[in-house]
């Protein structure tokens, strides 16, 4: 397989059944958990936030660039607009619906649990609406190439992170979750 295939598939996900979709958007989401465990052993600063966003924003930018530049190759390779197996635009619009979250530090007593919570959340709304794809996503959608593939992702990133904001902001801190 060569590197731009290995890369739109985002390391070979992409030819996981079933819903491959799924399994592109699970990259960010370990990631961020990894990052934050990880920056949680010194404590979680604001600082460290900023790491987090900005290290997801780097790998969303990173997938899409690879699902524009690939997209149309990717096309012809799987003889299908949108291909399933393409699953770069899951990984960078994954990113999107985790941005900004209040992430908690793991060291804390309810740490480990808020942050699964809040991850799980970003998950589901953004594989949820991007399986519905509310307007505009099913509309542009229709764009040539990797710019088809991508942009609808990208909308429902958009849509799921405002979810996650809210239920993170809002919902989250009145439950009992400790």
């Amino acid at each position: 397989m060569n590197v731009r295939l290995l890369l739109i598939t985002v390391f070979g996900l992409g030819h996981l059944r079933p819903a491959s979709g799924t399994w592109g958007s699970t990259p960010p989401v370990a990631f961020a958990l990894l990052l934050i465990w990880v920056l949680s052993l010194d404590g979680l600063s604001v600082h460290d936030q900023w790491i987090v966003n900005i290290s997801l924003v780097l790998i969303g930018l990173i997938f899409s660039i690879v699902c524009v530049r690939f997209g149309a190759e990717a096309e012809q390779c799987f003889a299908k607009k949108d291909p399933g197996q393409v699953v770069a635009d899951e990984t960078a619009g994954q990113c999107i619906a985790l941005l900004f979250l209040p992430w908690r530090p793991m060291t804390d007593k309810d740490g480990w649990i808020w942050n699964l919570v809040l991850a799980g959340t970003a998950f589901f709304a953004f594989r949820i609406l991007d399986i519905i794809k509310p307007p505009p996503a099913n509309q542009i959608q229709r764009l040539a190439g990797g710019w088809g593939i991508l942009a609808d992702d990208l909308i429902a990133g958009l849509y799921a992170l405002l979810v996650a904001q809210g239920i993170g902001r809002v919902i989250l801190p009145m439950l009992p979750l400790g």
